[in-house]
């Protein structure tokens, strides 16, 4: 009973009938658990059950989700199989009180359909085509698990593209201002450096002027010494 335990706990399932619209009656459908994707499959399922013959159909509808509901309560009934399948899934059980078996379909913790028989061949032919239902129930759920793993992976390469850009952004900003300040003193260097060769031209015009200065001198020196003799 490992996978009724916990429905066993749950409160009991108000059931409702939806509308028979051919040959299959119609299907138990426990609420409020149902989602928007079992109920959007629900008349594609009816459309699919050809497994089931309209006797079990009635009998589904006619209460076995209630009655399944009840008696997993307590430890009579023995589980045979359980398949999961996202959050729906299929178990075969059998009461071996009275050689029945009881198939349900269920989603979650909710009884969707529940088929009551005797015969064992036919219990394990509609408990494989309610696996089979659950494949295809759950089918929704797994694209949905998937595009939500790529929006998110999506959205952290963007982040991870937009922290890039941002760092890119500032380290050109930085090289910006960079260029710049070094245009500035560039600019500023030319600027001393054409003062300097100025102020150098002006020196060598007066280290010339000097030189001259002292040529004269000293010529007047020496003439002036020559005419003592």
């Amino acid at each position: 009973m490992t996978a009724f335990v916990a429905m066993g706990a749950v409160e009991r399932v108000d059931a409702q009938t939806l509308p028979d619209s051919g040959a299959n009656a119609a299907i138990v459908v426990a609420q409020p658990g149902a989602t928007t994707a079992l109920l959007a499959t629900t008349q594609e399922q009816q459309g699919q059950a050809g497994v089931l013959t309209a006797d079990e159909a009635k009998q589904s509808a006619a209460g076995n989700v209630a009655e399944l509901q009840q008696m997993i309560r307590g430890s009579d009934l023995s589980e045979l199989r359980t398949t999961y399948n996202g959050s729906y899934g299929a178990s075969l059980l059998f009461y071996g009180k009275e050689m029945t078996y009881y198939v349900a379909l269920f989603q979650q913790k909710n009884f969707w359909r529940v088929i009551k028989t005797q015969d064992a061949t036919r219990a394990d032919m509609i408990y494989k085509d309610f696996v089979r239902q659950t494949l295809q129930l759950s089918d929704v759920e797994f694209r949905r698990t998937r595009l939500e793993a790529q929006k998110a992976f999506t959205e952290r390469r963007i982040a991870l593209s937009q922290d890039r850009a941002n760092r890119l952004q500032a380290d050109l900003d930085v090289a910006r201002q960079q260029q710049s300040i070094v245009n500035s003193q560039q600019q500023q260097t030319r600027a001393e450096a054409v003062a300097l060769a100025q102020q150098k031209a002006a020196a060598q015009d007066q280290l010339r002027a000097a030189q001259r200065q002292v040529r004269v001198l000293q010529s007047q020196l020496e003439s002036g010494l020559a005419g003592l003799h």
